[in-house]
């Protein structure tokens, strides 16, 4: 015989209990059935092992290690196909046991703290056997069961299985702060619960009209409703509220989620439809990765590291974003594991729980930053990846990769430069006609970026920058360019997002003087956004970071036509002294608080 169990906090623990104890010769060799199982109903005891055997949906939690032992079976399957499954009887359903919450006056229940499967498990057995549990929420959506559609019903006597909030984690909070950075405004998003989300939770809150469309709603999503983020008014499908099929969380937000008319839970078939997730514009599929490699491969978490998504909802997850209108995947982890390994490796091809899909895969984030992968070659995506790890991994990586052929032979590397990368100058900025732009340090995987910036140059802005008509801009020179200490030579790249990759646009850097604490500065921007102030905050910027690492004053070569980069100089507010020599001026300005005019001289 075959029973089917609510699932997660769902599950009705007085009837698990109840066949778990009972000594009745008729409950013997049962296969039980489970979406995902929380604890009660896995056989954790072998004196259970003869009594029945649970199959499930999920390798996660604590069915991972049972399943790897051999005493709980699983089902690999897309979410959004399990409901087919049952209504064809490809998975045999005799009896279910379902959790509900007390009937109304007219004799309706909701089916609570999940409807995933439950309703067509409903109409796939042959006995229906209700739990009353007083403290289960009467839901809204699909969720309306009448009394007389079960054959029996039972009171519980057993508490809901309640999940506690992780709790945050400052690794997690860096990660979550670079996630946050490419989530738009309009954005529909999907959570589960583990230390991601707990802290990504935190860092959307300023975010406007976020949608949400997840498997499972949680304390950090109920977060995001009560600060406002939330509004769903830009869904494609369930537009004004969020859709979701489980609660997963406290009693806070059990108590929270009773007839909230804002949360619509729907079955699992809806809700991990890619179909219907697609609909949706902006999808970020959000998920934390176990491993990644220099190609984009990943491996998942398994066993309690992970309560989100086996591999057939991340595949629903993947392609529900692949649909959608300017939709993204994601995948998000440490540099490092809690045992001090790396993350990001050259290969995960001998490790388990691979999700091998890197053609889908748009961008990895650490606590180090983002690597965006979306179109990218393997050589670009080695370079970006390595520049997230962990700093101590990066050398390791690079001769890795140079020995694997997946950079240049020749590529240049500074031992330190990961310890020294400047986090704290990112910033972002918002210019005319309403122009956001990133700030950040420039990294050695920005080379590619930095040549088709070089390429889109008129003859006249390469002329202004390098004072010759220079035409190519190979390998070579750029990597020496944009592969920088940070300490004599600092270089910020202002970036904007582009069709789900980054574009820089402007770049602005000083170079300190060997003999006398001053630091010779040079600045482009993309002749496409000049005359928005692009330049001009750079320059303010570079002169906050040349001040705190003690630089004294800059210097500039600049040619006299260019009256746009003078200009950029002269409105800084410092005493500048310009020299004007063959055509062009090198200036000279101390960063002194005086209200003196520039005074300019003319030489020879």
């Amino acid at each position: 015989m075959s029973i089917f169990l609510g699932t997660g906090m769902a599950e009705p623990r007085t009837l698990v209990k109840h066949l778990m104890a009972s000594a009745q010769p008729n409950l013997q060799d049962l296969e039980v059935i489970q979406l995902v199982s929380l604890g009660d109903a896995v056989a954790i005891d072998e004196r259970y092992s003869k009594k029945y055997r649970l199959k499930t949906f999920f390798s996660g939690w604590i069915a991972s290690e049972a399943i790897q032992e051999g005493r709980v079976d699983l089902i690999p399957s897309r979410f959004s196909r399990i409901p087919w499954l049952f209504r064809t009887g490809a998975i045999n359903i005799d009896v279910a046991f379902i959790q509900i919450s007390p009937p109304d006056e007219t004799g309706y229940c909701s089916l609570g703290l999940g409807m995933a499967v439950e309703r067509q498990a409903m109409e796939s057995a042959k006995v229906v056997v209700g739990e009353i549990n007083d403290a289960a929420p009467h839901t809204l959506g699909d969720t309306l069961v009448h009394i007389d559609e079960f054959d029996h019903l039972i009171e519980a006597t057993e508490p809901i299985f309640y999940v506690p909030r992780w709790p945050l984690d400052e690794v997690y909070l860096k990660i979550a702060e670079h996630v946050a950075t490419i989530v738009e405004d309009g954005s529909c998003i999907s959570f589960a619960i583990g230390p991601l989300y707990e802290a990504l939770g935190q860092q959307l809150v300023s975010k406007r009209h976020l949608g949400i469309q997840s498997p499972f709603f949680t304390d950090a999503l109920m977060d995001l409703v009560k600060s406002g983020a939330v509004t769903n008014r830009r869904k494609g499908v369930f537009r004004g509220k969020s859709a979701a099929s489980y609660i997963l969380g406290t009693r806070e937000l059990v108590d929270w989620l009773d007839r909230n008319p804002l949360i619509e839970f729907q079955p699992i078939d809806v809700v991990m439809n890619p179909k219907v997730i697609g609909r949706n514009d902006r999808v970020m599929a959000i998920l934390p990765a176990r491993k990644v490699d220099l190609t984009g491969n990943v491996t998942l978490h398994m066993g309690k590291g992970n309560f989100t998504a086996g591999p057939g909802a991340v595949q629903e997850l993947f392609m529900g974003a692949a649909l959608s209108k300017n939709g993204r995947t994601v995948f998000a982890l440490p540099s490092r594991n809690r045992q001090g390994e790396a993350n990001i490796v050259i290969s995960v091809e001998s490790m388990p729980y691979q999700f091998s899909n890197r053609e889908s895969l748009d961008v990895v984030v650490t606590e180090y930053g983002v690597a965006y992968l979306m179109g990218r070659t393997l050589r670009q995506r080695a370079q970006a990846l390595i520049d997230i790890a962990h700093p101590d991994d990066r050398a390791g990586l690079v001769q890795q990769a140079k020995d694997a052929k997946m950079i240049y032979a020749d590529q240049i590397y500074f031992a330190d430069s990961g310890h020294l990368y400047p986090e704290k100058v990112s910033c972002a900025h918002t210019f005319k006609d309403g122009l956001s732009v990133r700030f950040r340090a420039i990294k050695p995987s920005d080379e590619d970026e930095m040549r088709r910036l070089f390429y889109r140059f008129s003859d006249q802005a390469v002329y202004y920058r390098y004072f010759s008509p220079i035409k190519a801009m190979p390998h070579r020179k750029m990597q020496e360019y944009v592969t920088v200490d940070y300490r004599r030579i600092m270089s910020v790249v202002g970036v904007i997002e582009e069709t789900g990759t980054e574009r820089i646009v402007a770049e602005g850097r000083y170079v300190r003087s060997h003999d006398r604490p001053y630091a010779d500065t040079a600045f482009i921007v993309d002749e496409a956004y000049q005359g928005k102030g692009m330049a001009s905050f750079l320059f303010e910027l570079l002169i906050k970071i040349a001040k705190e690492e003690g630089v004294e004053g800059f210097t500039a070569d600049v040619l006299s036509v260019n009256k746009a980069m003078l200009r950029v100089y002269e409105k800084s507010g410092f005493p500048i002294k310009a020299v004007l020599s063959a055509g062009a001026y090198e200036l000279t300005m101390p960063f002194q608080d005086t209200d003196q005019e520039s005074e300019k001289e003319e030489g020879d």
